[in-house]
């Protein structure tokens, strides 16, 4: 029997980037036709290991880190563990990997009798790029946000138009249609950025090494994201495969703040279309005013609702939740009269989104939630807190029509009557809503073909799957 080629899989240190990769590996491996290695560093493959169902062949390969020798503390090896700024730290010492990953690839060449196929590697690990054609390895890039807020992200960082003008609204110079951004849409450190700054130095350091690799992969759908697809077709004129949305395997993101069976026990009390998910992702959390007003919406709304609440802005966001950052008594009145269940930390999302009593996500706007939320016809109610999250939510928004905007940002001012008013808007029985519900359910079975096959169709996403590594293998036989 034939030896298997070997996939590597290098993905950036946090969860919203775990998460897609996963699945991705698990795809791959699935189809029993590569040997398929995902590297990170010592805790993250332990945490990752003990998530993955026992029948998953996927190995792991531990690259040596140690987050002291970086002014990180100890046993810091994901963004979700840190604060914001050190997050930003971590970041900048990815490139320290570099030896080690230049001697796994090394060992794994040696011990297969040949270099790895592919290696796929996070945008924020460009560099691998310089590893692979050391080896003669095809090389992609797998972005795990969407193509539309990655391009407004990479052109906005590439470019920095807004520090060229006064204005707070400005075009963009490469984007392939004509698009405005306003300053608000800019996260703090953007906003800052003027090309001699130290964020403004790595991404311009990082972000051109994807243009350098074999071609790139989105976790996104062909016809969902043409017009970002085609900002990155042109930029590299190398192929850029849409292969998404990559399937979540079996895999225990966090221990649930609730068990699966008590939370749809919970939305069965609820009808169909009534209930409102609120979670800010594993990153982001807003400040205590924010929480306060959005508290006191909620109830004022009279929907019900379930809402992951994680401590504001200023504390430790994986720390113990206090009921004074909250309304008096809010969280006993929404039990006793079950009009809404507090979750702390984390919540079993996929299962919420799939009840059908849920109606509407309010959300950061993360890719991954994105497409959980799409994926299930939910619309959105879009609060961006950083990274791309402003430009996904403008695309829903402006493109889509699958979301309203309530907020940018975690200093933005917000009132109970804005989250009343908005919650009637995207769940109410009005012609807004409802011709959202449609374009989501449009979106839904888009997303869906995307990955059927058949005797006479097979879906744009399982097309691309098939074309990238048809290119991979093809590069391996020259």
């Amino acid at each position: 029997m034939a030896q298997k080629q070997h996939i590597i899989l290098f993905p950036s240190m946090g969860q919203g980037h775990f998460i897609p990769f996963v699945a991705l590996a698990a795809h791959l491996d699935h189809l029993d036709r590569y040997t398929v290695t995902l590297v990170s560093t010592p805790i993250n493959v332990k945490n990752l290991q003990s998530t993955l169902p026992p029948t998953s062949s996927i190995r792991f390969a531990s690259l040596p880190f140690n987050g002291p020798d970086h002014g990180l503390p100890p046993n810091s090896e994901s963004t979700d563990t840190l604060p914001y700024h050190l997050s930003l730290r971590l970041l900048q010492v990815f490139e320290t990997l570099k030896p080690s990953f230049d001697k796994l690839i090394s060992e794994i060449t040696r011990e297969d009798g040949r270099p790895p196929l592919c290696i796929i590697a996070d945008m924020l690990l460009g560099w691998t790029v310089d590893i692979a054609n050391q080896f003669g390895i095809f090389h992609t890039v797998f972005i795990v946000s969407g193509a539309y807020g990655t391009a407004v992200y990479f052109s906005l960082w590439l470019n920095l138009p807004h520090s060229k003008t006064d204005s707070d609204e400005f075009p963009l110079p490469d984007f392939p249609e004509p698009i405005s951004i306003h300053r608000s849409q800019l996260t703090n450190h953007l906003k800052l950025a003027n090309g001699s700054d130290a964020l403004s130095q790595l991404h311009h350091r990082l972000l051109p090494l994807c243009f350098r690799s074999d071609g790139l992969l989105f976790n996104t759908v062909e016809e969902l994201e043409k017009t970002g697809l085609e900002y990155f077709r042109k930029k590299m004129n190398r192929p850029v495969w849409a292969i998404g949305p990559v399937k979540n395997v079996e895999y225990a993101r966090k221990e649930p703040g609730i068990s699966v069976d008590r939370c749809l026990s919970w939305l069965n009390l609820h009808g169909p279309n009534s209930v409102l998910f609120v979670s800010f992702g594993s990153q982001n959390t807003i400040s205590v005013s924010q929480m306060m007003e959005l508290a006191m919406g909620l109830e004022a709304s009279g929907r019900p609702f379930i809402w992951v609440v994680r401590p504001p802005v200023g504390f430790d966001i994986n720390g113990e939740f206090r009921a004074e950052w909250l309304p008096e008594g809010f969280e006993e009145r929404m039990t006793e009269g079950k009009q809404g269940m507090l979750v702390r930390k984390w919540g079993p999302q996929p299962e919420i989104l799939s009840h059908g009593s849920t109606g509407g996500f309010l959300s950061h706007c993360g890719w991954n939630s994105t497409v959980e939320s799409l994926s299930r016809g939910v619309p959105l109610i879009g609060w961006p807190l950083s990274a791309e999250q402003f430009y996904n939510v403008k695309m829903m928004e402006e493109k889509l029509g699958v979301c309203v905007e309530i907020a940018r940002g975690s200093s933005a001012e917000i009132e109970k009557s804005e989250v009343v008013r908005v919650i009637e808007e995207v769940m109410g029985c009005n012609e807004k809503g409802e011709e959202m519900r449609r374009k989501a359910l449009e979106l839904k079975e888009m997303m869906k073909d995307a990955f059927r096959e058949d005797e006479r169709f097979v879906g744009s996403s399982l097309k691309a799957l098939d074309e990238f590594l048809a290119t991979a293998l093809r590069k391996d036989d020259n």
